[in-house]
C-alpha cells in the first residue's frame, strides 16, 4: 500500500527527472530567477542593516536639539537662550554645540567641523573620521592645513582616527577644539550653532519641545526620534528609487517566468496525456506540476538569498552601496553587522515562490482535464 508520504516522494522524484529532461530551457529560467529574488533580496537587507546601523549610532546622539530660524534657514543660536530654556520645568541640561562645514577646494570634499565636549582636545589636535583619512591620505600623527577664516593656514596634528564603527555618520567629522573652531570659522563669542537638551523625564519630549516652540518662536526643536525616522525615510527612499530603476528588468523576468510557467509545450501535453493513459488521476499530475513549480520557484529563491546575504554582510554591496550610502567625494566605507527583516523576506517569497508555483498548476490541470489520446496527439 502506497502512503501519501511515499506518494509524494515518488511524484517529486519524477518532477525532479522530468526537469532534467529539459535541463536548458529550466536552467535559463532558474538562472534569470535567481538573479531578480538576488536583487531584490540584496536591497531588502542593505536597506535593513543601514536603518539598524544608524539606529544604534544615534542612540548617543542628544534627546533633543535646538536651532533657531532665520527666515525659514539655520541661524546661529544666542547664549542667553541657555538660561530661558534651563528654566523651563523638565529640562535637565542645555549644552551649546559648535559645528560647521569647511570645504576642501583641493578634494572637492566638505567635511563636518565640530567641537568635541566628550573629548577635550588641545589646540593644535584634531580627530578625523576614516573618510577625511582616506581623502587626505593622512594617518594618526600626521600635520594636516586648513584655511582660517582670515585666510590663513591653520596647522593641525591629527591625534587619532574615529573608531570604525562609526563611519556611516563620521567618515567625513573633523573633531576639533573650542580655540582652533574659533580661528576656523571666526564664529561670534555669544553665539552657538545650536543647543544640546537633556530632559529628565524622557516621556514629557514631545510636550517640552511645544513649550519651547511656543514660547521662542524664532527655534525649532529637533527630537532624536525625528533624526531617526528622517534616516528611515531617506533610506526608503533610496531603496525604492533602486527598485524603480531595476523595475523594467524585473518586469521582463516576469513576463518571461509567465509565459515559461503557463505555457505547455507539445512535448509537456504529451508527457501529460501519457500519464493519464497509464493510470495518473488529475491530482498526481497537479501535484507533478506543483512540485516541478515548486523545485524551480524555491530553489532560485534559496539561491538568490544566500548570494544576497554574501553580497550584503561579506561584500559591503558593492553593487548598490554608491547609491544608497548617498553621492559624495566622503563615500563611508563600513561592514554591516548582519540583519534582517524576515517580514519582508517572507513577502519577497510570497511574491515570487508562490506566483510562479500557482502558474504552473493552471495550465496543467486543463491539459489533464482533456481526453488522453488528444492530448498524445497534440
Amino acid at each position: 500500500m502506497i502512503t501519501p508520504l511515499n506518494r509524494h516522494k515518488n511524484i517529486l522524484e519524477f518532477a525532479l527527472s522530468s526537469l532534467l529532461r529539459r535541463r536548458a530551457k529550466n536552467l535559463s529560467l532558474l538562472g534569470l530567477y535567481t538573479m531578480v529574488v538576488f536583487v531584490l533580496a540584496s536591497l531588502i537587507f542593505f536597506v535593513h542593516s543601514l536603518k539598524r546601523e544608524a539606529a544604534a549610532v544615534l542612540s548617543g546622539a542628544p534627546e533633543m536639539v535646538i536651532q533657531r530660524q532665520i527666515a525659514g534657514r539655520h541661524d546661529l543660536i544666542p547664549l542667553e537662550y541657555i538660561e530661558k530654556i534651563s528654566a523651563i520645568r523638565g529640562v535637565a541640561t542645555v549644552e551649546p554645540r559648535y559645528w560647521g562645514y569647511y570645504y576642501d577646494p583641493v578634494f572637492g570634499a566638505n567635511y563636518t567641523v565640530m567641537v568635541s565636549e566628550a573629548r577635550k582636545l588641545t589646540p593644535g589636535n584634531i580627530i578625523i573620521g576614516n573618510g577625511v583619512a582616506r581623502t587626505q591620505r593622512i594617518s594618526a600623527g600626521d600635520m594636516v592645513t586648513f584655511r582660517s577664516a582670515s585666510k590663513n593656514p591653520l596647522l593641525l596634528n591629527v591625534q587619532e582616527l574615529l573608531n570604525y564603527e562609526s563611519e556611516l555618520v563620521a567618515a567625513d567629522l573633523i573633531l576639533i577644539s573650542g580655540e582652533d573652531f574659533q580661528a576656523m570659522f571666526n564664529l561670534p563669542r555669544h553665539q552657538a550653532t545650536d543647543l544640546a537638551v537633556t530632559i529628565n523625564n524622557p516621556a514629557e519630549l514631545a510636550t517640552i519641545a511645544a513649550k519651547i516652540a511656543e514660547r521662542y518662536p524664532d527655534v525649532r526643536p529637533i527630537l532624536r526620534n525625528e533624526i531617526l525616522r528622517t534616516y528611515d525615510s531617506l533610506f526608503d527612499w533610496r531603496g525604492g528609487m533602486m527598485t524603480v530603476i531595476l523595475f523594467s528588468a524585473i518586469l521582463s523576468f516576469v513576463i518571461f517566468a509567465w509565459d515559461k510557467a503557463s505555457g505547455l509545450s507539445a512535448e509537456e501535453r504529451r508527457e501529460i496525456g501519457i500519464l493519464k493513459s497509464i493510470g495518473w488521476e488529475t491530482s498526481d499530475v497537479l501535484l507533478l506540476k506543483f512540485w516541478e513549480g515548486t523545485a524551480i520557484s524555491l530553489t532560485a529563491f534559496l539561491l538568490g538569498s544566500n548570494l544576497a546575504y554574501v553580497h550584503v554582510f561579506f561584500l559591503s554591496a558593492p553593487l548598490f552601496a554608491p547609491a544608497l550610502k548617498g553621492w559624495s567625494v566622503l563615500y563611508p566605507e563600513f561592514r554591516l553587522i548582519p540583519a534582517i527583516d524576515f517580514f519582508q523576506l517572507a513577502v519577497l517569497f510570497f511574491l515570487s515562490v508562490v506566483p510562479y508555483t500557482a502558474a504552473t498548476i493552471l495550465p496543467s490541470w486543463m491539459a489533464a482535464t482533456v481526453d488522453p489520446d488528444a492530448a498524445m496527439r497534440s
